[in-house]
């Protein structure tokens, strides 16, 4: 005995014509190059408002080159022995040379250059 469900048709299936189908397939294919654009406007304004409110919270440092900085430690630099007491802050650098826009280039104070450029955000100002 078959279940009543398989029998019994739903009022989508009986309605179903393959002519309406195609045409509407069609019509949504016409207008997927406007959806789409209008994805890529969207996807361009949210970026711009995460950008200007991200802006407007991040407040810069002013650092200059010949300023003294101190540089965060990070877990691969960090010795393990020294565990959870460890410094989380290490130097004080110089900056030598400002590559980009909050992007700064170090030395140690025996004037020996860091290996590689430093972001604003691992950076703080040493006060003496």
């Amino acid at each position: 005995m078959a279940p009543v469900e398989v029998g019994s048709g739903s009022l989508r299936r009986d309605r179903y014509r393959e002519e309406d189908a195609e045409v509407n397939q069609r019509l949504h294919l016409d207008f997927l190059e406007e959806a789409r654009e209008n994805s890529q406007l969207r996807l361009a304004t949210y970026q711009q408002r995460a950008a200007r409110y991200y802006d407007k919270k991040v407040n810069g440092q002013l650092l200059k080159v010949g300023d003294l900085v101190l540089r965060k430690v990070m877990p691969n630099t960090k010795n393990p022995q020294h565990g959870v007491f460890g410094a989380n802050w290490e130097g004080p650098y110089k900056i030598k040379a400002i590559s980009w826009k909050g992007t700064y280039h170090l030395e140690y104070l025996e004037e020996k250059l860091v290996p590689r450029a430093w972001n604003a955000e691992h950076l703080r100002k040493y006060y003496q």
